[in-house]
């Protein structure tokens, strides 16, 4: 992470508002740093950089539109994806959407340039006068001029033409009442947070009846208090920038300190839901990069909520290697991988070094600390670079040191860091602003979701690695700070120059957030529930759009997003209505399960209540065990849900069958064996 103009202990105090680590961690931290100075000298000359060009705010922004899948904005093109996108974005999301859009217009403007759509063309609205702020004065729409007016949002129940009976929210001129019923639009002036919803969606896509966003998470939750003696409930079924926007008081925080000897991580669980947790891999590719999309417009949501601006200002670029191990981009190393073995997920190099080291490392005092042998090192390194992908290298003659030592180099010499360095300048003013570890955690939780599949997978299997050195720590004394500590120059690595204190922050706050990825990771993986919900939305109403059915067409044309609610009265209706049945000569309430690996190839199953994923899995392997010699194993094997409005999702064994039917009628369902990672 430091520059090589930083890498001597600097001689100056820090201050009390800055996260703190102890003088034992702090020589681990100058320790790792003398030996990155040490082991990269040679390194350096083999990568090739390229001074990044300097980009301008619009030119930023147009990165970001294009990162969240929105690149049609800049293009004019029409794309059902960015359509569908735009029609699941809840109040927050949508603000922040149109800010950076805001940002490029003008920007092009500037530069005398026409802008491919005017801002109006997309959110309905007029843009503020000069000199107004959105802080100060809500957009307001003018009717004198072309009678600019945000379209109501009307929620269609009945059933659609070409079989098409999705529960899509659709938008008009109209507005829709509890009742179902149609209300006129207002004429004239009015502010466009009048026309928005104040509950955000829950993670069935509707409102959770009798309860408001306040009840669902208490008002002191992100105000100044101790930290708890007892867990703390976590949802993932709220949008967190929904939940801090209706948080009242969020600004009173203080500035906060992270000493190891006063300050303990606090302990979380997550409230349990009827359609259970989802991991990451549990979802399809194309769900996931919507997931990813979706990730990256609530983080920035989320931080705008804070009024903190979450900068991704480019840095110098290192153009990653073709070939061999070091200093080549995740994405080849897997796709070499993959000629191997179709499902690897994580390097497979990576994947030898956590072996070497749980083999013979996990009690070795200081396994991380240690530099090893420099021209053992340096062999091996020559060596994998050579000869791994041929599988001709010789592990047996790696020790765990040496394993250990190349483990930090393959992090620090990958062409861009693992993690996105360029937000821990925004996390930074998080810290200080807010005490509360469940804002943090929110925080990185969306980071993580917004991560590359590889970078995600990979960081998922290198934390796992890491808890299992953490366990050994009475013998190898390698504790959760230490590890931290070690990593956080390897992990979050930038190329720009920083002053010595501007680095040290910033390396504490990236080994900060190691503490929390390690603490919290049984959790910081499983996707939030609100996001599966917004997905399935898209995936609505991206079939209705390739129908191209006329009125839906024209509908999704009215230059809005929904931000609506689905009342509990039109949910009700929604889930109970014939027409948004799956339509075929299966009873109501009945699922047929289809299993083509197990001898019982399926199953028609009547749903209840109470009916979970594992109980139709335990149904399956009596009934594969029933009367033979040999009963059937499927511990490995899991219940899918198909088709429909997701693409393929891992059923968690606790889920309630009969909701995630529900709210999928369409949907197949299949037994087969969970992938391994």
């Amino acid at each position: 992470m430091l520059s090589n103009e930083s890498l001597q202990s600097p001689a100056f105090s820090r201050s009390n508002s800055q996260a703190s680590i102890d003088s034992a961690s702090m020589e681990d931290f100058w320790r790792e740093i003398e030996s990155i100075k040490e082991n990269s000298l040679g390194v350096q000359e083999e990568q090739t950089s390229a001074e990044a060009k300097p980009l301008d705010e619009g030119e930023l922004e147009a990165e970001w539109l294009q990162d969240v899948g929105l690149s049609t904005l800049i293009s004019g093109d029409e794309e059902e994806g960015g359509k569908a996108l735009l029609s699941t974005l809840t109040r927050t999301q949508a603000a922040a959407v149109k800010k950076r859009y805001n940002t490029y217009t003008q920007t092009m403007r500037k530069k005398n340039k026409q802008s491919v759509r005017d801002v109006r063309d997309i959110f309905g609205v007029s843009e503020s006068p000069p000199g107004d702020t959105c802080d100060n004065h809500p957009s307001q729409l003018d009717g004198t001029q072309e009678e600019k007016e945000l379209p109501g949002v009307i929620k269609t129940s009945g059933s659609l033409p070409d079989d098409a009976s999705f529960n899509i929210t659709t938008l008009s001129d109209g507005s829709q009442d509890e009742e179902g019923s149609f209300a006129v639009p207002r004429s004239g002036s009015m502010s466009i947070l009048e026309t928005i919803p104040d509950v955000p969606a829950h993670s069935n896509g509707s409102a959770d009846p009798g309860q408001s966003v306040q009840n669902a998470v208490s008002d002191d939750e992100y105000l100044e208090k101790d930290i708890p003696l007892q867990a703390e409930e976590l949802s993932f079924e709220v949008s967190y920038s929904e939940m801090v926007t209706e948080a009242p008081k969020r600004n009173k925080f203080k500035k906060s300190d992270f000493k190891k000897e006063d300050y303990i991580l606090p302990k979380f669980i997550v409230q349990k839901t009827r359609f259970g947790l989802t991991e990451a891999g549990d979802l399809s590719a194309e769900d996931m990069k919507k997931i990813r999309h979706l990730s990256l417009i609530e983080l920035t949501a989320f931080f705008d909520a804070f009024r903190i601006q979450l900068k991704r200002n480019k840095t110098e670029k290192v153009k990653g290697r073709d070939s061999g191990i070091f200093g080549v981009p995740l994405t080849v190393l897997l796709e070499n991988d993959r000629r191997k073995d179709a499902g690897v997920k994580v390097p497979l190099v990576l994947q030898k070094f956590f072996q070497k080291v749980e083999e013979s490392g996990l009690e070795s005092e200081g396994i991380f600390r240690l530099s090893g042998c420099t021209a053992k090192v340096k062999q091996y390194r020559e060596e994998l670079d050579a000869k791994f992908n041929a599988d001709k290298f010789k592990w047996e003659k790696m020790c765990h040191r040496e394993a250990a030592v190349m483990l930090k180099a393959f992090f620090r010499e990958l062409p861009t860091s693992l993690f996105p360095v360029e937000y821990i300048p925004a996390f930074i003013t998080l810290m200080e602003r807010g005490p509360h570890i469940k804002v943090q955690f929110q925080a990185l939780h969306l980071m993580i979701m917004a991560l590359p599949e590889a970078n995600r997978d990979t960081a998922q299997a290198l934390m796992t690695f890491f808890n299992k050195v953490i366990a050994n720590e009475s013998k190898n004394r390698m504790s959760i700070w230490n590890i931290s500590t070690i990593m956080a120059p390897n992990l979050f690595f930038s190329r720009s120059k920083h002053s010595d204190c501007e680095e040290l922050l910033l390396a504490n706050t990236a080994a900060h957030i190691i503490r929390l990825m390690l603490k919290y990771q049984e959790m910081l993986w499983k996707v939030p529930s609100f996001l599966i919900a917004q997905v399935r939305r898209m995936n609505e109403a991206t079939m209705l759009l390739k129908k191209q059915l006329p009125s839906v067409k024209k509908l999704l044309r009215r230059k809005t997003i929904e931000r609506g609610v689905i009342s509990p009265k039109t949910s009700k209706v929604l889930q109970k209505s014939p027409s948004t049945r799956r339509m075929s000569d299966v009873p109501e309430g009945v699922i047929r399960i289809h299993a083509p690996l197990l001898s019982k190839v399926s199953m028609a199953i009547q749903l209840n209540s109470q009916t979970k994923a594992k109980d139709i899995l335990a149904k399956f392997q009596y009934e594969n065990s029933h009367g033979s010699s040999e009963g059937v194993k499927i511990q490995n094997q899991r219940l899918y849900e198909i088709g429909g409005n997701i693409g393929q999702h891992c059923l968690d064994p606790e889920a309630y069958i009969l909701d995630v039917y529900h709210v999928n009628p369409q949907a197949e369902w299949v037994i087969k064996p969970q992938p391994s990672v």
